[in-house]
Parts: structure tokens; C-alpha cells; sequence
């Protein structure tokens, strides 16, 4: 009996100290009252970014609903993918490229002005000829990867989005 009181009361100081810290889950904002209810719109409503974009607003318990002229709007403006080349071999072929995803995005608050957003994420991605079939999974995977890195950016801005 002794044992259970002291471990309840040990583990309600725990969460009263964490909370008390400011301490929050990964991925768990704090998004303004105002943004609760919002749009969501892109060029492709059924890319992989504005669906795993969706899918961070409904895990923070904002709902999405259709564009109305009251209603706050984020707007996925654009997406791309580029790569530049950071080493080659000594017989001249590209050895590593540094792959930069771009994400152009933007708020539209009710009877304000739009807020513009970029993100950028950069990952080095070893090029070896002799895996070609490896080497284009792993740049499958440092893709997906990096599109929920840019989902969760987004729903960062968001959350640190002033509304007036």
C-alpha cells in the first residue's frame, strides 16, 4: 500500500514538473484559437506534401474545411526538388549533390494581408554509379523524409503565426 502511494505521488510530481517547464510531445503545437478551423489549397490537392500537410493539421486538431472568404487559408504555393553538386570522383564523374527541397507557402488571415513563407531543407546524397538501383530508393526515402520535414515546418509557422 506504502509502495503504491509512493509511486502515485512520484509520479504526479513527474508530470507536474515536465508541464510545469514547459515541456511538449514532438509535433504537439500550440496553434492559435483563430486557426482552428481552416482552409487548405494547392495546385494539386493530391500531392504527397498537401496530403501529409492535411494529415499534421487533423493530429493538432484543427479542422479543415472548404475555402470561404471568412475563413483563414493556407495556400501551398509551390514544391521543386534541386540538387546541386558538392564532390565528383577524379575521373569526373559527381561523387555527392547536396538536394534541396523548396516549399513556397502562405496564410491568409480573414481581412489581412497575405503572409508569404519559404522553407528550405538540405540533405547531401552520396551519388556511387555502381548501386544505381540502391541509390534510387535511398533518394525515394530522402525525399519522403523530406516533405514531412516540410509538413511539420508548416505546421511550426502556423503555430507561430501572430493574429491580430
Amino acid at each position: 500500500m506504502l509502495i503504491k502511494r509512493i509511486f502515485s505521488v512520484t509520479l504526479a510530481l513527474s508530470i507536474l514538473l515536465s508541464a510545469g517547464c514547459g515541456f511538449k510531445l514532438q509535433g504537439s503545437y500550440s496553434i492559435p484559437e483563430q486557426l482552428q478551423t481552416l482552409s487548405l489549397t494547392s495546385q494539386d490537392e493530391y500531392s504527397e506534401l498537401t496530403r501529409l500537410v492535411r494529415e499534421r493539421l487533423r493530429l493538432n486538431s484543427i479542422a479543415v474545411v472548404d475555402p470561404a472568404d471568412n475563413i483563414p487559408t493556407i495556400r501551398i504555393i509551390s514544391d521543386s526538388l534541386d540538387r546541386s553538386t558538392l564532390s565528383i570522383y577524379p575521373t569526373g564523374n559527381v561523387a555527392e549533390y547536396e538536394l534541396i527541397y523548396q516549399v513556397s507557402f502562405a496564410v491568409q488571415l480573414p481581412k489581412a494581408e497575405s503572409q508569404r513563407f519559404e522553407v528550405d531543407i538540405h540533405r547531401d546524397y552520396l551519388d556511387d554509379p555502381r548501386t544505381a538501383l540502391a541509390k534510387s530508393r535511398e533518394m525515394q526515402l530522402l525525399l519522403k523524409e523530406m516533405r514531412n520535414q516540410a509538413a511539420d515546418r508548416i505546421i511550426q509557422t502556423l503555430a507561430a503565426t501572430e493574429v491580430n
